[in-house]
């Protein structure tokens, strides 16, 4: 079936599942394949729990005409969201970086929803599924699309490039993430920068922070709109921390207005967020007074920079990821932060390849320059490295747990960060 006609039955059936236990009732089930698991074996699942149609790449779960046979189903999705995507001709605006795009994405898409009837990237899907799936969840009333991109590997923001054709782009920033994946810190900055090469190929625009060294210097030959924020007098829009214990407090000058923006997120390293998030409101007319109560209205979730409070301590928790940049701005901001007692809890950072037993005794050099109350590593790079035998170290979270329940830390300011593999968040309740 080609893919016109493929898209005849989506609008008619307008939601996509790939899960057959809990699909939307008339909706159309992708048979997709993960690295665990074949889609195919759960079609007649989908179809008996509500399913319109079942897209499947396999003969054998073609059980009836319910069921439209294709050569490949993620191929399949990823056309019928680019058919979907050139249909719908809205603007889009794509978020990829190492660190923050997430929160990034979150701050953007509150503030333009005041504008805007806007869809954007939920959670964290990001890659070669979620931002198709993204794309088909808009429809013809929607305004504006917000697509968040993540990568691993050489050329995957140009493939979602190609995906979701953005109008518009923004590069929080790029440090060493997913070394394993990319080979070099060199093929991160070219992966990352296939966003800023395709909005020059469509002639789009894109936003920059002027403080940021590697990002000034990967579009200083990109001949594009350029809109920048930053600290400075050479920004669209600049502004500078007012204060952060432990909320950041920022002004930031926009054309003849000055906002005094009182947040709910903590570490300096948010700054930049919110500064990117002005700056878009304020390109596409959003009022300035509803730009600050967006961001002001703004609580993270998910495990990153929240601030936690419970009967025995502050938490600071930041479990979602953990990179050499990302570990290293939470570490100097904990540090800078004027509490007492401070004890950190640090997962180790996954997918660094032959640099992780370096970078993370990068992060133990940076913990002794510190005066921290306790130090507790999690994780067998932390555990195996001689560096850390002065320091609590747990190959993983379920003895971290058990050590927990019987050595409580009360009274104390604890920063939670490691990456997602670690799953420090379930270490919370016992804090």
């Amino acid at each position: 079936m080609k893919i016109e006609e493929i898209y005849k039955l989506f609008l008619k059936y307008p939601v996509i599942s790939t899960d057959s236990r809990k699909p939307e009732k008339n909706s159309l089930f992708f048979a997709l394949k993960g690295e665990s698991f074949d889609g195919n074996m759960f079609t007649k699942n989908a179809l008996e729990n509500g399913c319109a149609y079942a897209i499947v790449d396999n003969p054998i779960f073609a059980l009836n005409s319910n069921c439209i046979l294709v050569n490949d189903t993620l191929e399949t999705l990823t056309e019928l969201a680019k058919y979907h995507r050139k249909k719908l001709r809205i603007p889009i605006l794509a978020i990829t970086g190492t660190n923050g795009k997430t929160t990034t994405k979150e701050l953007i898409s509150h503030v333009l929803l005041n504008k805007f009837n806007l869809v954007y990237t939920k959670g964290n899907l990001n890659n070669h599924i979620g931002v198709p799936l993204t794309l088909l969840s808009m429809n013809s009333e929607t305004q504006f699309g917000v697509i968040e991109m993540g990568a691993n590997h050489p050329m995957e923001i140009k493939h979602l490039c190609e995906i979701a054709e953005p109008d518009f782009g923004i590069i929080t920033n790029i440090g060493k993430a997913h070394l394993e994946g990319f080979g070099s810190f060199e093929n991160i900055i070219k992966t990352k920068k296939e966003l800023y090469d395709f909005l020059e190929n469509s002639n789009g625009t894109i936003f920059y922070n002027t403080e940021n060294k590697i990002l000034s210097q990967i579009n200083s030959d990109v001949n594009i709109s350029k809109i920048a924020f930053g600290n400075g007098i050479n920004s669209d829009v600049c502004g500078s921390i007012i204060s952060s214990n432990p909320f950041l407090f920022v002004k930031i000058q926009i054309a003849s207005s000055e906002l005094n923006i009182n947040s709910k997120l903590i570490g300096n390293y948010n700054f930049e967020n919110i500064l990117a998030a002005v700056s878009i409101g304020y390109y596409f007319d959003v009022d300035p007074l509803k730009i600050k109560e967006a961001i002001e209205n703004y609580t993270p979730s998910n495990n990153r920079s929240q601030l936690i409070k419970s009967n025995l301590n502050t938490i600071y928790l930041d479990a979602y990821n953990a990179n050499p940049s990302s570990i290293e701005a939470s570490l100097i901001n904990f540090i800078q932060l004027n509490v007492e007692n401070k004890c950190v809890i640090l997962g180790d950072m996954l997918e660094l390849g032959n640099d992780a037993v370096e970078e993370h005794k990068k992060v133990i050099d940076l913990i002794n320059k510190a005066e921290f109350s306790k130090v507790i590593l999690v994780g067998n790079i932390y555990a195996n490295l001689n560096e850390t035998e002065n320091f609590i170290r747990f190959k993983d979270v379920n003895n971290l747990k058990i050590w927990l329940e019987n050595n409580r830390i009360v009274d104390s300011h604890i920063l939670v960060k490691g990456s997602r593999g670690i799953q420090l968040e379930r270490i919370v309740e016992y804090l």
